[in-house]
């Protein structure tokens, strides 16, 4: 029998399923993060956001060089 100063010992059934139910966790998280990695590496730049990214850095050198002029006058 126990004696009174023991401290009840968790069922192994209870841990059993404790760590399933993390493993499963752990996996299910695992598959999330491996997905959307391989779906972001498969997305090619249409060419439309190619021409947008390009006019912005054309912006951004015009603006840079608008700067320089305002600076060195």
């Amino acid at each position: 029998m126990d004696s009174p100063d023991s401290t009840p010992q968790p069922d192994r059934r209870v841990l059993l399923w404790i760590g399933f139910g993390i493993g499963v966790a752990a996996l299910g998280a695992a598959l999330a993060y491996v997905s959307l990695r391989l779906a972001s590496a498969g997305r090619h730049e249409d060419p439309t956001t190619q021409r947008i990214q390009e006019l912005i850095d054309e912006a951004n050198s015009l603006l840079k060089a608008l700067d320089e002029q305002r600076n060195s006058a």
